[in-house]
């Protein structure tokens, strides 16, 4: 599987692993020391080619990811769900199968711009509590099974709305994913 934009990892563990499972370019963060010659790489590929951020689902990969789409708002996401990249007491990219790597990376999605979130708005808090991914019992694991499915990462009650509207997920994919979670649940 060949990518073509640049993906926007931490670091050369990242890399490698990224390298075993798709032929892609990755440019390296090596965390929040952001120098600004990484900064220039970045923007010339994202002009050249484009940028997908794959960074690791923990605190820290959360942080780089915002500092990144700050600069570049319409640069792809793509997110591992975190049982994925497990090993032991370690969580990130590197940890991933290669199986893995390529799923998330057929996920990829990218934002609206911000002028665009009024108009795009498909998901309201209604939504959120109609159908159980807010306020009530098991809700956060049925946002952290619907961000898996969908390939959008987990996130809070908030996050997980902003993520419906800004990566643009219709209405079926959504429903499609619940009834996943919830014949997975009736078969528990």
């Amino acid at each position: 599987m060949k990518i073509e934009e640049v993906l926007i990892v931490e670091g050369r563990d990242d890399t490698a692993a990224i390298r075993r499972a798709v032929d892609a370019e990755t440019i390296e963060t090596h965390g929040f020391g952001m120098s600004d010659e990484m900064w220039r790489r970045i923007e010339a590929a994202h002009e050249k080619k484009g940028i997908i951020v794959f960074t690791d689902p923990d605190s820290a990969g959360e942080r780089i990811r915002r500092k990144v789409t700050e600069r570049f708002p319409d640069a792809k996401q793509a997110f591992l769900p975190r049982a994925q990249a497990m090993k032991k007491d370690n969580i990130g990219v590197e940890n991933a199968r290669p199986e893995a790597i390529r799923e998330a990376l057929s996920k990829a999605h990218c934002t609206v711009g911000a002028e665009d979130k009024e108009e795009t708005a498909l998901y309201t808090w209604e939504d959120m509590t109609e159908n159980g991914l807010c306020g009530g019992a098991g809700s956060r694991d049925r946002r952290q099974a619907l961000g898996d499915i969908l390939g959008i990462g987990y996130g809070n009650a908030r996050a997980t709305l902003s993520k419906l509207n800004g990566f643009h997920i219709d209405r079926e994919e959504f429903y499609g994913a619940l009834q996943s979670i919830d014949d997975q649940t009736a078969e528990e």
